[in-house]
């Protein structure tokens, strides 16, 4: 965004780089009948290398190298062209190409040099190093001349090729070309220093020696120098808190930059400063108000809004409304500026602008809403990306007064865009009718409008997601939209649209005032669509019947005409849908109501009875996902007397399994629609297959004293005992059982000369909970192995869970050995090696099990057993105190909660809900609050706990510490 003036006289912009790009094609562009263009060919086609290297001694013939520098320019072209396209030099040709370019040196051809600098930065990253060192001196040479192109040229390429040690030898010329007064050789020789300073730690410290020297070409006349300086004292101080603020101050305050790359820079890193003062505590609150630095710094940017260059002008603006937990008053000078910038008549500067505003009015719209009629003007910018952008911020901005109106707006607009428009557009519409629910007839119908209209897959799915998204987030919305997405599916062409509304229709449907309408539009889909479509329909007739007696007869009817389907699949459905639906009404016929009874009398639910099987078979879901159902059944399967054993396979009878990570947050119903697991896993598109996962309790197992003691209840993860770094590396995992804890001990050997034998680990402990009742040593240890010793700890079921600590030494004996024939050298003599602490604590018991509706459990448990506790958590931020509490508890946090939604840290409170399966097969809940306190001292910790035993609720409150 260079100024006007600069423009208007051919300076360097897009638009001119592309004419000059074009004429240069059109040089060497012949026509297909133009006399010669049967004759053109490249002259780099079928070069052979020898030839090239054969042509490439003229470098060693004085009087070619002065009287034809254009051969040689071509022939290093040549070689180029072979190094580019992989035809790389062996050693002893770069040696020879080496040697004859350092030739080359004695010609005074500007070409010739320019080509010999480039051919060898090209190659040096290829070649030998001890080759490219050949050229140095001339190189060296050149850096101390008095012609500003080879200085600079010289310097860009021994950046690429010296060492830190030949860095210190040429220290001082470099130095030197820093402050130099050509502003060609200053750029050069800083940029040179910056991919110094990148390279390795040896070449860094050397280039921080040149501090002040980079400090002296920040008042340098030229323009890009200053840039330049600029970048290279912050790669020296950016790791220097302190020292990046003394250096932002005295720039900000001296005003002695000039350029407006540099101030961009500037503003930059002030911006960045400002962020890690709100970040790291030291400034809350508002930033006129806060530190010294953040006064200064915003007191920057709020002069920077005055420049006369637009690019500061912009980067001031756009760092203002990025800086964290600012307040509106303090936005208001940034907005007013990018509010000029929208009528610009550059088109790079309005789009800037309004994706600025777009941004700002997410969080700030009111802020934004006195833009409003400068946004409307640009709807009909010929730039369509501000034309979508200015939709969308008018749709965050805009009151319920002027829906209407952009509605009308936006038809015309969204007939003339492509997809890929429209969908942004779409999404800004779904939030708009979560900000007016008044709205939502207009919108929902405006939404369903271009459902009918010419679209691809993509933006139909938007349109069908944003209407299921706000039937769940605005129940009002139910009704309407249904019928809009039913008549959509009369007439839709994909497939996995038809299939995710009929699931929606199914679970929603039943639920509405009039559920025999939609009867008409499903049993369609059984008459007129592909094998899919008709198999979902028939599950969504299954479910109308199963949850509306009162259509059972006639829906019995429907779903029979489909058992002669020539589909698998939608045959099977009907078939079983059949047989349930008949049993259900011999079992619990439907009596319909008396129309001679009392009007005022409310008629009696529509809804199956206690018991009915249809409602059973067809409306309950697992109590377990699939994959959680996989993983169990193959840890029942691994114990080792599962399969002899006489006990029914149920689902309390399989063993609980982890979750491996959290769950995605409750499915977004933006990208989502339903809770089909196969129709999410259907969008989002196939996934790689899961690897299986190694059962922990696999070694327990394998020793049948350990596996007699029963089936485990959950692994923990490993816990170092000991340094990475020692001899003996000792990790712990605990094996979780009723009434036993064993303790794994992984025993790594890291002594080349010693075998470990007999190893064991001794563990001590205070606790009337916790008693050793048996020890499994490991045989041998060779250098380099681990092995596996087990120690058994009973537990007092009767007794309170509380945290213990056990002291832990590894007792072993030391056979010293030959580390080259590994033969013994020696007898075995006792040693001991002390361990860290182990602790075992109330959450170690507790197993990581989402439930499938937080909610829905929550209640079912209900508040009889229910403990309430509140704590104030030394943590400064919210962040770190939400997974202390998940730590802490040892349980899975459900619907997303586990994390704070960037941006809103310290904002609000945070609901954090979890569960989890206590040792035993007690389930438990969850809800805890986490707020930031008044004072900032501080977070704050509401938590409440409910299980069906009022002991095992206290144990878990008190794992708070």
């Amino acid at each position: 965004m260079g100024d006007q003036d600069e423009e208007g006289r051919g300076g360097l912009t897009m638009n001119n780089l592309l004419h000059e790009v074009q004429n240069t094609l059109d040089k060497f562009k012949l026509e297909d009948d133009a006399p010669g263009a049967s004759d053109y060919y490249s002259p780099y086609a079928n070069l052979e290398k020898a030839a090239v290297l054969q042509e490439a001694r003229c470098f060693h013939d004085p009087s070619a190298v002065r009287e034809n520098p254009r051969k040689c320019c071509t022939v290093i072209a040549q070689l180029l062209h072979l190094t580019n396209t992989g035809q790389y030099l062996n050693s002893s040709e770069a040696t020879d190409v080496f040697f004859g370019v350092t030739k080359l040196f004695m010609s005074d051809d500007a070409s010739l040099r320019r080509m010999v600098y480039l051919f060898i930065k090209d190659v040096a990253e290829t070649c030998n190093p001890d080759d490219v060192i050949i050229v140095t001196s001339s190189l060296t040479k050149d850096m101390t001349c008095d012609v500003d192109l080879y200085r600079a040229n010289a310097l860009r390429v021994l950046a690429r090729i010296v060492d830190a040690a030949m860095l210190g030898a040429i220290e001082r010329y470099v130095k030197q070309a820093v402050v130099d007064s050509s502003g060609q050789v200053s750029s050069a020789a800083l940029v040179s220093a910056t991919h110094l300073f990148e390279r390795n730690p040896e070449s860094a410290a050397i280039v921080k020696r040149w501090i002040s020297e980079t400090t002296e070409a920040t008042i340098s006349p030229n323009e890009m120098v200053q840039f330049h300086a600029m970048q290279l004292l912050y790669q020296i101080k950016k790791h220097d808190r302190l020292g990046m603020q003394k250096l932002v101050t005295q720039f900000s305050q001296r005003n002695t930059l000039k350029s407006p790359l540099a101030l961009v820079l500037l503003v930059r890193y002030t911006s960045k400063l400002l962020t890690d003062e709100v970040s790291e505590g030291r400034t809350s609150g508002s930033f006129q108000n806060g530190s010294a630095f953040a006064r200064s710094g915003y007191a920057f940017l709020e002069a920077s809004l005055r420049h006369k260059s637009e690019m500061v002008v912009y980067e001031a603006a756009k760092s203002i409304c990025a800086l964290p937990n600012i307040e509106p008053q303090e936005l208001t000078p940034a907005v007013n500026v990018l509010q000029l910038f929208l009528s610009n008549t550059k088109p790079t500067v309005r789009f800037a602008a309004i994706k600025t505003v777009s941004q700002v009015a997410i969080g700030n719209p009111r802020l934004v809403s006195k833009c409003n009629e400068d946004l409307e003007g640009l709807i009909a910018d010929p730039n369509r990306s501000i034309a979508t952008l200015a939709i969308t911020t008018l749709l965050k901005t805009g009151s319920e007064n002027s829906i209407d109106r952009l509605l009308k707006q936006i038809s015309v607009f969204l007939s003339e865009i492509s997809d890929e428009y429209k969908i942004t557009i779409v999404g800004s519409l779904q939030r708009l009718c979560l900000t007016y629910p008044a709205k939502h007839r207009v919108l929902v119908g405006f939404l369903s409008n271009f459902l009918r209209e010419e679209g691809g897959f993509d933006f139909k799915r938007s349109i069908v997601n944003s209407i299921v998204s706000l039937i769940k987030q605005v129940p009002e919305t139910t009704e309407s939209s249904l019928l809009h997405l039913c008549e959509f599916i009369e007439d839709c062409e994909f497939t996995m649209l038809s299939t995710q509304i009929l699931h929606l229709l199914g679970e929603l449907g039943p639920s509405t005032q009039a559920p025999a309408r939609y009867i008409r539009f499903i049993y369609n889909r059984v008459i007129l669509e592909n094998s899919a479509v008709r198999a979902a329909a028939v599950a969504a007739l299954s479910k109308f019947a199963a949850r509306c007696p009162s259509l059972r007869t006639s829906i019995l009817t429907l779903l029979k005409r489909s058992l002669d389907d020539e589909d698998d699949e939608t045959r099977d459905r009907a078939s079983v849908a059949v047989s349930v639906l008949k049993g259900a009404m011999d079992e619990f016929p439907y009596v319909p109501p008396d129309e001679d009874g009392e009007p005022e009398e409310e008629p009696a639910p529509d809804a199956p009875q206690t018991g009915d099987p249809a409602a059973f078979v067809l409306l309950q879901g697992l109590p377990m996902s699939f994959d959680r159902l996989e993983r169990s059944i193959r840890a029942y399967v691994k114990a080792p007397t599962a399969m002899t054993s006489q006990e029914l396979l149920t689902f309390s009878a399989l063993p609980i399994v982890e979750e491996s990570e959290e769950p995605e947050s409750a499915p977004d119903v933006s990208d989502y629609a339903g809770g089909d697991a196969t129709l999410m896993a259907a969008v989002s598109g196939g996934k790689e297959e899961k690897k299986e996962a190694v059962d922990p309790a696999a070694a327990v197992y394998a020793i049948p004293e350990l596996a007699s003691l029963g089936r485990v209840f959950r692994s923990s993860a490993p816990t170092a005992l000991s340094e990475d770094e020692t001899e003996y590396v000792v990790r712990c995992v605990k094996h979780v059982m009723p009434e036993h804890i064993i303790l794994q001990f992984l025993i790594q050997n890291t002594v080349e000369d010693q075998r470990l034998v007999n190893c064991t680990v001794g563990v001590e402990g205070d606790s009337e909970c916790f008693e050793v009742a048996g020890e499994v040593a490991a045989e041998s240890i060779k250098y380099g192995e681990t092995a596996n010793a087990f120690t058994v700890v009973t537990r007092n079921p009767d007794a309170i869970l509380a945290p213990c600590n056990f002291e832990c030494v590894l007792r072993f004996g030391v056979v010293q050995v030959d580390p080259k024939s590994g033969e013994d050298e020696s007898d075995p003599f006792d040693e001991e090696y002390p361990l860290e602490e182990l602790e075992l604590s109330t959450s170690d018991f507790m197993a990581k099990v989402a439930v499938p509706d937080f909610r829905q459990a929550w209640e079912q448990v209900g508040n009889e057993n229910e403990v309430l506790e509140k704590f104030a958590l030394q943590f400064k931020k919210q962040d770190d105190a939400v997974a202390a509490v998940i730590d802490f508890l040892g349980m899975q946090p459900c619907d997303g909660t586990g994390h704070i939604k960037a941006g809103e840290g310290g904002k609000k409170p945070h609901m954090l809900h979890l569960s989890g399966v206590f040792v035993g097969g007690m389930n438990v809940l969850a809800r805890a609050q986490v707020a930031a306190s008044g004072d900032a001292s501080g977070v704050l910790l509401k938590i409440a706990v409910r299980s069906d035993d009022p002991a095992v609720s206290r144990m878990v409150a008190d794992c708070i510490r």
